[in-house]
């Protein structure tokens, strides 16, 4: 099965797929555009798509642990020498120019036959190294995708409360012209005017603070999605949440849905079978062994010609068994047992450890998501009520009936009501796009 297959199947939002090579030639970039950047450019993706890369060209190959091993040397040597030999009766014999050539060839073939069953736990390790991997990109993909998903949703609450700003600017400026109007007909103070333009220069100092958090969200998108910092883009200005999440469903078979649970129980399966491989150590080995062997030496002259030859040939084979038994190492394999068991209970630490993480993250996100949904409708309420009190406090005080501060503070009221509706909207979209990356929904 190709290791990346179920990237372009499993992503739930096919317009993510489908628009991934597009450009930013449009002028407004929706979530699922930025989500499909992201995953077709993200460099923690691309990083974690070559890791499992490299244990898929491992997979290809793991039957191969079952194959023999077949080699070939072979050495071709040329002498030039000079001999003088002196034997027993006095006779000097001298030799110049012995011209002597040496062929070896050989053939060796090692065929595992039987390890401790170590060939067969080898492979079994690759099968779950490769599930690993796929984890490990599902794991990525699923926090890419929700930090995309918040960091997109900021730059629209930064917008929203330009928006916001904005609007208190307006207000600003007409309670300025308020002020100066009832100064000149004189039934005003100058205080008012004064703390009214001051007022005004305030909002304009949080405008241009706020267009400066909307380009940092972008640049932080904009790194997400690893596309050129200077590329500019709207995005839309409302924020969709799914108010229909169930604490008992995003509890049920957690640890078959979170990426990271799925993760640690693996790594359990991991140590187990090394425990296994370790234990194995202590079987003999027994392998088939065979060669076929080539030899020729032959010389132009030789020293003694009764018992030396000019030429010799020796070529054939030979097969049998080998077997290596374990006896006594230092107790280097007891040592290797306890500590692959040792490692078995940390993974089941650890992943008892990631349990009670997910389960709390779960249960905080979820408090906070059903916080927030209820917040947002009195939010919704609050701002109702401060426009309608605005607009009352506004015709007194143009009427002469109420004071400046009790028209700026229901001002301020207003700006309060709508920061934390969008804030409140915002931190609830945040707790949904948690809950679902926790869940593993984000990427089915």
């Amino acid at each position: 099965m190709n290791l990346f297959k179920f990237l372009k199947c499993s992503i739930g939002i096919v317009v993510v797929c489908l628009a991934c090579n597009q450009s930013f030639s449009q002028d407004t970039l929706t979530v699922e555009r930025a989500i499909a950047n992201a995953l077709h450019n993200n460099y923690d993706i691309l990083l974690s798509k070559e890791d499992s890369a490299s244990i898929a060209i491992t997979n290809r190959y793991r039957d191969a642990v079952f194959l023999p091993t077949l080699n070939a040397n072979s050495t071709i040597l040329f002498n030039k020498n000079s001999q003088q030999t002196k034997l027993t009766d006095g006779t000097v014999r001298n030799r110049n120019g012995i011209k002597a050539n040496n062929v070896n060839a050989a053939l060796a073939l090692n065929w595992t036959l039987f390890d401790g069953f170590r060939m067969f736990l080898a492979r079994d390790l690759i099968d779950v190294n490769i599930i690993r991997g796929n984890l490990t990109i599902k794991n990525q993909v699923v926090t890419t995708i929700a930090d995309v998903i918040k960091t997109y949703y900021d730059i629209v609450q930064q917008k929203q409360q330009l928006k916001n700003v904005d609007e208190l600017m307006a207000l600003s400026a007409d309670r300025l012209k308020l002020s100066q109007y009832r100064l000149d007909i004189g039934v005003g103070i100058k205080p008012d005017v004064l703390q009214a333009q001051i007022d005004y220069n305030n909002q304009k100092a949080l405008r241009v603070n706020q267009l400066a958090l909307i380009d940092q969200r972008k640049q932080q998108l904009n790194r997400l999605m690893n596309v050129p910092q200077n590329i500019n883009y709207e995005v839309y200005d409302s924020i969709l949440v799914n108010n229909d999440l169930v604490l008992g469903a995003l509890l049920n078979n957690i640890d078959q849905t979170n990426p990271s649970l799925q993760l640690s129980k693996l790594d359990i399966d991991i140590a187990d079978i090394n425990v296994r491989l370790a234990k194995a150590a202590r079987y003999p080995t027994i392998a088939f062994t065979s060669a076929y062997n080539f030899s020729r030496n032959s010389s132009n002259q030789v020293t003694n010609p009764s018992f030396q030859p000019l030429f010799t040939l020796n070529r054939g084979f030979n097969y049998g068994l080998t077997a290596s038994i374990p006896i006594f190492n230092r107790f280097n394999i007891k040592q290797q047992i306890k500590q692959a068991e040792l490692t078995v209970d940390y993974s089941r630490l650890r992943y008892e450890n990631e349990q009670s993480v997910v389960n709390t993250d779960i249960l905080t996100n979820y408090r906070s998501y059903v916080a927030q949904r209820e917040i947002v409708s009195i939010n919704d309420s609050s701002i109702t009520l401060a426009r309608e009190n605005l607009n009352i406090e506004r015709e007194r005080y143009r009427l002469g009936a109420t004071t400046f501060i009790e028209l700026r503070q229901a001002e301020e009221n207003l700006a309060r009501a709508l920061s934390n509706s969008t804030t409140t909207l915002y931190n609830l979209k945040v707790a949904e796009t948690e809950l679902l990356r926790l869940r593993g929904d984000l990427v089915r």
